[in-house]
Protein backbone atom coordinates (compact mmCIF):
# COMPACT_ATOMS: atom_id res chain seq x y z
CA UNK A 1 0.00 0.00 0.00
CA UNK A 2 2.68 2.50 -0.90
CA UNK A 3 1.46 5.95 -1.85
CA UNK A 4 3.19 8.86 -3.50
CA UNK A 5 4.73 11.44 -1.22
CA UNK A 6 1.77 13.76 -1.69
CA UNK A 7 -0.61 15.97 0.23
CA UNK A 8 -4.38 16.02 -0.13
CA UNK A 9 -7.12 18.17 1.37
CA UNK A 10 -9.44 16.05 3.50
CA UNK A 11 -12.90 17.33 4.46
CA UNK A 12 -15.19 15.67 6.99
CA UNK A 13 -18.68 17.19 6.87
CA UNK A 14 -20.65 16.44 10.02
CA UNK A 15 -23.96 17.45 11.57
CA UNK A 16 -22.10 19.45 14.23
CA UNK A 17 -18.88 20.57 12.55
CA UNK A 18 -17.02 20.57 9.26
CA UNK A 19 -13.37 19.56 9.70
CA UNK A 20 -10.67 20.28 7.14
CA UNK A 21 -6.98 19.55 7.03
CA UNK A 22 -4.06 18.89 4.72
CA UNK A 23 -3.18 15.19 4.96
CA UNK A 24 0.23 13.78 4.17
CA UNK A 25 -0.38 10.57 2.21
CA UNK A 26 2.59 8.61 3.62
CA UNK A 27 2.30 9.45 7.29
CA UNK A 28 -1.33 10.43 7.77
CA UNK A 29 -0.12 13.59 9.46
CA UNK A 30 -2.74 16.38 9.44
CA UNK A 31 -1.65 20.00 9.02
CA UNK A 32 -3.56 23.28 9.00
CA UNK A 33 -6.52 21.64 10.75
CA UNK A 34 -9.66 23.82 10.85
CA UNK A 35 -13.10 23.15 12.23
CA UNK A 36 -16.17 25.14 11.20
CA UNK A 37 -19.58 25.21 12.87
CA UNK A 38 -22.16 23.44 10.68
CA UNK A 39 -25.08 25.37 12.21
CA UNK A 40 -23.52 28.76 11.37
CA UNK A 41 -23.01 27.77 7.74
CA UNK A 42 -26.57 26.43 7.57
CA UNK A 43 -28.03 29.63 9.03
CA UNK A 44 -26.39 31.63 6.24
CA UNK A 45 -28.57 29.64 3.76
CA UNK A 46 -25.44 29.23 1.63
CA UNK A 47 -23.89 26.10 3.10
CA UNK A 48 -22.15 24.97 -0.10
CA UNK A 49 -20.80 28.47 -0.78
CA UNK A 50 -19.34 28.61 2.74
CA UNK A 51 -17.79 25.19 2.14
CA UNK A 52 -16.28 26.34 -1.17
CA UNK A 53 -14.92 29.53 0.45
CA UNK A 54 -13.19 27.48 3.14
CA UNK A 55 -11.76 25.16 0.45
CA UNK A 56 -10.49 28.20 -1.46
CA UNK A 57 -8.58 29.39 1.59
CA UNK A 58 -6.90 26.00 2.11
CA UNK A 59 -5.98 25.68 -1.57
CA UNK A 60 -4.58 29.21 -1.59
CA UNK A 61 -2.36 28.34 1.37
CA UNK A 62 -1.31 24.99 -0.11
CA UNK A 63 -0.73 25.47 -3.82
CA UNK A 64 0.74 21.97 -4.21
CA UNK A 65 -2.59 20.32 -3.32
CA UNK A 66 -4.49 19.17 -6.42
CA UNK A 67 -6.92 16.60 -5.04
CA UNK A 68 -9.66 17.04 -2.46
CA UNK A 69 -11.67 14.29 -0.74
CA UNK A 70 -14.97 14.94 1.03
CA UNK A 71 -16.97 12.69 3.38
CA UNK A 72 -20.65 13.51 3.96
CA UNK A 73 -23.27 11.99 6.27
CA UNK A 74 -25.90 10.60 3.94
CA UNK A 75 -26.67 9.02 0.61
CA UNK A 76 -25.14 10.01 -2.72
CA UNK A 77 -25.64 9.16 -6.37
CA UNK A 78 -23.76 6.07 -7.50
CA UNK A 79 -21.34 8.18 -9.58
CA UNK A 80 -20.53 10.10 -6.36
CA UNK A 81 -21.24 13.52 -7.90
CA UNK A 82 -24.64 14.54 -6.52
CA UNK A 83 -26.11 14.60 -3.01
CA UNK A 84 -29.39 12.70 -2.55
CA UNK A 85 -30.20 12.77 1.16
CA UNK A 86 -27.93 14.44 3.70
CA UNK A 87 -30.06 13.92 6.82
CA UNK A 88 -28.25 16.48 8.98
CA UNK A 89 -28.19 19.21 6.27
CA UNK A 90 -31.36 18.58 4.23
CA UNK A 91 -31.24 21.91 2.38
CA UNK A 92 -28.32 20.68 0.26
CA UNK A 93 -30.19 17.54 -0.88
CA UNK A 94 -30.14 17.21 -4.66
CA UNK A 95 -27.13 19.53 -5.13
CA UNK A 96 -24.68 18.58 -7.90
CA UNK A 97 -21.85 19.27 -5.49
CA UNK A 98 -18.91 17.90 -7.48
CA UNK A 99 -19.87 19.82 -10.63
CA UNK A 100 -20.26 23.01 -8.57
CA UNK A 101 -16.82 22.60 -7.00
CA UNK A 102 -15.08 21.62 -10.24
CA UNK A 103 -16.56 24.69 -11.92
CA UNK A 104 -15.16 26.93 -9.19
CA UNK A 105 -11.81 25.07 -8.97
CA UNK A 106 -11.18 23.84 -12.55
CA UNK A 107 -7.55 22.83 -11.85
CA UNK A 108 -8.49 20.48 -9.02
CA UNK A 109 -10.05 17.05 -8.68
CA UNK A 110 -12.78 16.32 -6.13
CA UNK A 111 -13.82 12.95 -4.67
CA UNK A 112 -16.89 12.44 -2.52
CA UNK A 113 -18.05 9.53 -0.37
CA UNK A 114 -20.42 8.70 2.46
CA UNK A 115 -18.67 9.64 5.72
CA UNK A 116 -18.73 6.16 7.24
CA UNK A 117 -17.32 4.67 4.02
CA UNK A 118 -14.59 7.30 4.08
CA UNK A 119 -13.80 6.62 7.75
CA UNK A 120 -13.56 2.88 7.07
CA UNK A 121 -11.12 3.58 4.26
CA UNK A 122 -9.17 5.83 6.63
CA UNK A 123 -8.83 2.93 9.10
CA UNK A 124 -7.70 0.68 6.27
CA UNK A 125 -4.94 3.02 5.06
CA UNK A 126 -3.90 4.89 8.19
CA UNK A 127 -4.63 2.70 11.22
CA UNK A 128 -1.61 2.28 13.52
CA UNK A 129 -2.21 -1.45 12.96
CA UNK A 130 -2.70 -1.18 9.20
CA UNK A 131 -0.21 -3.98 8.51
CA UNK A 132 -2.61 -6.41 10.16
CA UNK A 133 -5.87 -4.90 8.84
CA UNK A 134 -8.16 -7.61 7.44
CA UNK A 135 -9.26 -7.36 3.79
CA UNK A 136 -12.89 -7.73 4.89
CA UNK A 137 -14.38 -5.83 7.77
CA UNK A 138 -17.47 -3.98 8.90
CA UNK A 139 -17.03 -0.50 10.34
CA UNK A 140 -19.73 1.04 12.54
CA UNK A 141 -19.63 4.71 13.54
CA UNK A 142 -21.45 5.85 16.66
CA UNK A 143 -22.06 9.57 16.86
CA UNK A 144 -24.91 11.97 16.13
CA UNK A 145 -26.35 8.98 14.25
CA UNK A 146 -25.24 5.42 13.54
CA UNK A 147 -23.30 4.96 10.30
CA UNK A 148 -21.71 1.95 8.73
CA UNK A 149 -19.47 0.68 5.99
CA UNK A 150 -18.19 -2.64 4.77
CA UNK A 151 -14.80 -3.15 3.19
CA UNK A 152 -14.92 -6.37 1.18
CA UNK A 153 -11.85 -7.56 -0.75
CA UNK A 154 -10.22 -4.22 0.18
CA UNK A 155 -12.94 -2.18 -1.53
CA UNK A 156 -15.90 -0.22 -0.22
CA UNK A 157 -19.03 -2.34 -0.63
CA UNK A 158 -21.49 -0.02 -2.40
CA UNK A 159 -24.50 -2.28 -2.88
CA UNK A 160 -26.92 -2.03 -5.80
CA UNK A 161 -27.46 1.71 -5.99
CA UNK A 162 -24.34 2.93 -4.23
CA UNK A 163 -25.66 3.33 -0.70
CA UNK A 164 -25.31 -0.03 1.02
CA UNK A 165 -24.60 -0.31 4.73
CA UNK A 166 -26.93 2.07 6.54
CA UNK A 167 -27.21 0.18 9.84
CA UNK A 168 -28.61 3.24 11.62
CA UNK A 169 -31.76 2.95 9.51
CA UNK A 170 -32.71 -0.66 10.19
CA UNK A 171 -35.80 -1.33 12.34
CA UNK A 172 -35.04 -1.43 16.05
CA UNK A 173 -37.10 -1.11 19.25
CA UNK A 174 -40.04 1.21 20.00
CA UNK A 175 -41.17 1.38 16.36
CA UNK A 176 -38.01 3.34 15.54
CA UNK A 177 -34.91 2.80 13.45
CA UNK A 178 -31.71 2.06 15.35
CA UNK A 179 -30.22 5.57 15.32
CA UNK A 180 -33.48 7.03 16.64
CA UNK A 181 -32.83 4.84 19.69
CA UNK A 182 -29.06 5.12 20.13
CA UNK A 183 -28.06 8.25 18.21
CA UNK A 184 -26.52 10.83 20.53
CA UNK A 185 -29.68 12.87 21.18
CA UNK A 186 -31.91 9.82 21.67
CA UNK A 187 -29.35 8.07 23.85
CA UNK A 188 -29.38 11.07 26.21
CA UNK A 189 -33.19 11.14 26.22
CA UNK A 190 -33.14 7.47 27.23
CA UNK A 191 -30.53 8.13 29.93
CA UNK A 192 -32.52 11.02 31.39
CA UNK A 193 -35.74 8.95 31.35
CA UNK A 194 -33.97 6.06 33.11
CA UNK A 195 -32.51 8.51 35.65
CA UNK A 196 -35.98 9.86 36.45
CA UNK A 197 -37.13 6.37 37.45
CA UNK A 198 -33.93 5.26 39.17
CA UNK A 199 -34.07 4.77 42.94
CA UNK A 200 -30.49 3.65 43.56
CA UNK A 201 -27.26 5.58 44.10
CA UNK A 202 -25.81 7.34 41.05
CA UNK A 203 -23.57 10.32 40.24
CA UNK A 204 -25.68 11.20 37.17
CA UNK A 205 -27.70 14.44 37.53
CA UNK A 206 -31.49 14.20 37.90
CA UNK A 207 -32.27 17.52 36.19
CA UNK A 208 -32.22 16.26 32.60
CA UNK A 209 -28.68 17.42 31.84
CA UNK A 210 -26.84 14.08 31.48
CA UNK A 211 -24.10 14.26 28.82
CA UNK A 212 -22.39 11.45 26.93
CA UNK A 213 -19.11 12.36 28.65
CA UNK A 214 -20.80 12.04 32.06
CA UNK A 215 -22.17 8.63 31.06
CA UNK A 216 -18.70 7.38 30.10
CA UNK A 217 -17.03 8.80 33.23
CA UNK A 218 -19.75 7.38 35.51
CA UNK A 219 -19.48 3.97 33.83
CA UNK A 220 -15.70 4.03 34.36
CA UNK A 221 -16.41 4.51 38.07
CA UNK A 222 -18.77 1.54 38.09
CA UNK A 223 -21.99 3.61 38.34
CA UNK A 224 -24.82 1.09 37.99
CA UNK A 225 -27.23 3.39 36.17
CA UNK A 226 -24.61 4.48 33.61
CA UNK A 227 -23.71 0.84 33.01
CA UNK A 228 -27.41 0.03 32.57
CA UNK A 229 -27.74 2.76 29.91
CA UNK A 230 -24.73 1.44 27.95
CA UNK A 231 -26.09 -2.07 28.40
CA UNK A 232 -29.25 -1.04 26.49
CA UNK A 233 -27.19 0.58 23.73
CA UNK A 234 -24.96 -2.50 23.36
CA UNK A 235 -27.95 -4.82 23.21
CA UNK A 236 -29.56 -2.88 20.33
CA UNK A 237 -26.24 -2.63 18.47
CA UNK A 238 -25.59 -6.33 19.05
CA UNK A 239 -28.90 -7.33 17.48
CA UNK A 240 -28.11 -5.24 14.40
CA UNK A 241 -24.62 -6.76 14.16
CA UNK A 242 -26.03 -10.28 14.20
CA UNK A 243 -27.98 -9.46 11.04
CA UNK A 244 -25.00 -7.82 9.36
CA UNK A 245 -22.66 -10.69 10.16
CA UNK A 246 -25.15 -13.25 8.85
CA UNK A 247 -25.92 -11.31 5.67
CA UNK A 248 -22.41 -10.15 4.72
CA UNK A 249 -20.45 -13.04 6.29
CA UNK A 250 -17.82 -10.63 7.58
CA UNK A 251 -16.31 -11.48 10.96
CA UNK A 252 -14.16 -8.44 11.75
CA UNK A 253 -16.07 -5.55 13.30
CA UNK A 254 -14.57 -2.13 14.08
CA UNK A 255 -16.48 0.39 16.18
CA UNK A 256 -15.59 4.06 15.70
CA UNK A 257 -17.12 7.53 15.94
CA UNK A 258 -17.41 10.01 18.79
CA UNK A 259 -19.45 7.69 21.03
CA UNK A 260 -16.96 4.83 20.67
CA UNK A 261 -15.46 6.06 23.97
CA UNK A 262 -18.22 3.87 25.43
CA UNK A 263 -16.77 0.75 23.74
CA UNK A 264 -15.80 -1.10 26.92
CA UNK A 265 -19.27 -0.57 28.38
CA UNK A 266 -21.33 -1.57 25.33
CA UNK A 267 -19.16 -4.59 24.52
CA UNK A 268 -20.56 -7.00 27.17
CA UNK A 269 -24.19 -6.67 26.06
CA UNK A 270 -23.20 -6.67 22.36
CA UNK A 271 -21.31 -9.90 22.92
CA UNK A 272 -24.24 -11.36 24.83
CA UNK A 273 -26.51 -10.87 21.78
CA UNK A 274 -23.88 -12.24 19.40
CA UNK A 275 -23.31 -15.30 21.58
CA UNK A 276 -27.04 -15.88 21.80
CA UNK A 277 -27.76 -15.70 18.06
CA UNK A 278 -24.62 -16.81 16.24
CA UNK A 279 -23.33 -20.36 15.82
CA UNK A 280 -19.80 -21.52 16.77
CA UNK A 281 -18.59 -21.30 13.14
CA UNK A 282 -19.12 -17.54 13.32
CA UNK A 283 -18.19 -16.98 16.92
CA UNK A 284 -14.77 -18.61 16.77
CA UNK A 285 -13.61 -16.19 14.07
CA UNK A 286 -15.43 -13.10 15.33
CA UNK A 287 -13.28 -10.09 16.28
CA UNK A 288 -14.82 -6.89 17.63
CA UNK A 289 -12.43 -4.02 18.16
CA UNK A 290 -12.53 -0.33 18.82
CA UNK A 291 -11.34 1.57 15.74
CA UNK A 292 -7.98 3.21 16.34
CA UNK A 293 -8.06 6.51 14.47
CA UNK A 294 -10.65 8.10 16.75
CA UNK A 295 -11.84 11.53 15.70
CA UNK A 296 -9.39 11.79 12.80
CA UNK A 297 -10.86 8.84 10.89
CA UNK A 298 -13.33 10.92 8.88
CA UNK A 299 -10.75 13.47 7.78
CA UNK A 300 -8.05 10.90 7.01
CA UNK A 301 -10.61 8.75 5.21
CA UNK A 302 -11.77 11.69 3.11
CA UNK A 303 -8.16 12.31 2.06
CA UNK A 304 -7.69 8.61 1.22
CA UNK A 305 -10.45 8.94 -1.42
CA UNK A 306 -7.81 10.77 -3.45
CA UNK A 307 -5.47 7.75 -3.73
Amino acid sequence: MSMPNTEYLGIDVGGTGVKMGIVHADTGQINNFQSYDTATWRESNHFLERLADAIALHLYQHKNVRKIGIGLPGILTKDRKTLIEITAIPEIDGSPMIDMLEKRFPDHQFFMENDANAAALGEFYFSPEKESMPEDFVFITLGTGVGGAAIIDRKIFLGGDGNAMEPGHVPSRNGKVLERNVGKKELLQMANAMRAEYKGKTTLPADGTISTTALVVAAEEGDELALAVWNEVGEMLGDMLVSLIRILDVKNIFIGGGLSASFDFILPSMERQLNYWLTPAYLEKLVIKKALLGNDAGLLGAASLCF
